[in-house]
């Protein structure tokens, strides 16, 4: 599975969207793609260990993390800051267990490594989060593992990591996790379909739901209340978070031709939701109604997977097969 991301930007023209770039620069499989929260970087994971990139030159920029032979292939990757600095510090898994911290210089726009730790057993970390806290500057870090264990980390503004809590899940192999905006962490079950909710303090379980199908990939807008699922077979759904498990609405692509787990996520503040496909296409669907509002060509072919995708605010998105 080889890398070739397309970066998408909003159009004023009768597109939706329109075909900005594509890069063909990382030769190995890739399962995380991250763009920063500024909008400027974007971040590659994969069989290939990290690699970023500045979105306007294309160029590719100094990291000091190599050591994916040893630590294993990156599973996902999120961007963070804290309001204290105005860098960016990605933070990566692995699936070895490593988590990883790298942060980035604004004076020579090089990133260097800050912490990196392996979990627990070292089993594949499947997702990460990232919550950021005023007071102190800490970055809150909600992490999920293949052997059913959510924890919760803090990385202090000495780059140091500790412990806030971890639980052992009974059923449930999270896929997703995403803070609420009071600290609490939302989960979402790869196999059983769960979705919980989990008490910032210790991990306690205070709200749990099925929804029905296995779960792909999962995104949450807490500004809208809502979550939207990948159920890994004829699209996505969105369902309320205070809810009681019954579907707000569908989005529904072609029926695929396998049942592999897609990337989704929330675009343009919450008006649309954007989806991967088996069939080369990234699925754009107005939130409300459930229409397709375009597909955005990936893949030269139509068998062409595209699992991973970004969205940014400022830029559009990516995907990649």
């Amino acid at each position: 599975m080889s890398f070739l991301p397309t970066f998408f930007n909003k159009s004023v023209q009768l597109q939706r969207y329109k075909l900005l770039t594509r890069l063909t620069t990382y030769s190995g499989s890739v399962y995380a793609l991250a763009i920063s929260n500024d909008g400027n970087l974007l971040a590659c994971g994969g069989t290939e260990g990290i690699k970023i990139w500045d979105i306007k030159s294309r160029k590719e920029l100094t990291s000091s993390s190599h050591h994916h032979e040893s630590r294993g292939t990156v599973s996902c990757a999120i961007w963070s800051t804290t309001r204290k600095t105005a860098a960016e510090t990605l933070c990566y898994g692995t699936g070895l267990g490593y988590i990883i911290f790298l942060r980035h210089s604004l004076t020579n726009k090089t990133f260097q490594e800050i912490c990196a730790r392996r979990l627990g057993s070292g089993f594949e970390i499947t997702c990460l989060s990232w919550h950021s806290t005023s007071s102190e500057g800490n970055l809150w870090i909600a992490v999920g593992t293949r052997d059913k264990i959510v924890q919760v980390l803090t990385l202090n503004a000495s780059s140091q990591l500790q412990s806030v809590f971890a639980v052992r899940l009974e059923n449930t192999v999270p896929k997703s996790v995403a803070f609420a905006d009071n600290r609490d962490v939302y989960v979402f079950g790869l196999y059983d379909g769960n979705f919980m909710k989990l008490k910032d303090e210790d991990g306690s379980v205070v709200q749990e739901m099925s929804c029905k199908s296995v779960i792909g990939h999962a995104a949450v807008h807490s500004k809208q209340g809502v979550f939207v699922v990948d159920n890994a077979a004829d699209g996505f759904t969105l369902y309320r978070l205070d809810g009681d498990g019954e579907p707000v609405r569908m989005f529904a692509t072609a029926v695929p031709s396998m049942s592999l787990p897609k990337q989704v996520a929330f675009g343009e503040e919450g008006k649309v939701v954007v989806g991967g496909s088996d069939n080369g296409l990234v699925y754009v669907f107005d939130r409300k109604t459930g229409q397709i509002l375009e597909t955005l060509h990936h893949a030269d072919t139509d068998s062409g997977l595209v699992q991973t995708i970004s969205v940014s605010v400022k830029i559009g998105w990516k995907e990649c097969d």
